[in-house]
């Protein structure tokens, strides 16, 4: 008798020590890829989900995740609103930030975004006076006045020193970076791989957009 109590006791001891591994490992795995923002941060607009990217242009692993991001892109509802944002943490990812603000500016992003990667990335080009920058705009259709005009405006001038204080304000240390309506922040670190990036993006914007209806 004893024995069989002790064998019953020992098998509701390991099955309540199964429960509690198999519970802690879903809560875990719920939880994974991604981290808090915080304090939250305010969105643009409250009606829609908010998804920033930071990047920089001599980033290696922003290059390697940009064709996955631009494909990824195409497929957002029209309740998600995508913004690009260069992270400044030097001197030199100022300058790539500054052309960045130029194309915004000119309505030309989707004209230089993808080129100015492989231009930096593939054909290893300098890409940092403004002259160099001027002659690669030109190559993208951009008047040199109108390049000049722009790149030296207070506008970009602004844009590149708010953008120094963004990247601290949502706890971004490195790029990509991806940040879901002010809340959350996911990264190839974070996540495991670009591909488990864009599936923690699409877990949180779809929780997002419930919670908004």
């Amino acid at each position: 008798m004893l024995k069989k109590l002790t064998r019953h006791g020992l098998f509701a001891l390991s099955l309540a020590v199964a429960t509690s591994f198999n519970l802690a490992q879903a809560a875990t795995e719920t939880t994974v890829g991604y981290e808090l923002v915080t304090p939250a941060q305010p969105t643009h607009d409250v009606n829609k989900v908010e998804v920033i990217e930071f990047f920089w242009y001599g980033c290696p692993h922003c290059f390697d995740f940009e064709p996955t991001l631009a494909k990824w892109v195409k497929t957002l509802p029209k309740n998600v609103e995508f913004i690009r944002q260069p992270a400044v943490f030097s001197e030199m990812w100022g300058k790539h930030a500054k052309a960045y603000y130029v194309a915004e500016a000119l309505g030309v992003v989707d004209k230089i975004h993808a080129d100015f990667f492989d231009t930096i990335q593939v054909k290893k080009e300098h890409l940092e006076t403004e002259e160099q920058l001027a002659k690669f705009f030109a190559a993208h259709g951009v008047s040199e006045a109108d390049f000049k005009a722009t790149f030296n405006s207070f506008l970009v001038d602004t844009k590149v020193r708010q953008a120094g204080a963004l990247a601290a304000k949502y706890g971004i240390t490195g790029v990509p970076a991806i940040i879901i309506n002010g809340k959350y922040k996911t990264s190839g670190p974070l996540a495991g791989s670009h591909e488990k990036m864009i599936e923690v993006m699409n877990q949180l914007i779809a929780q997002e957009s419930a919670a908004k209806k």
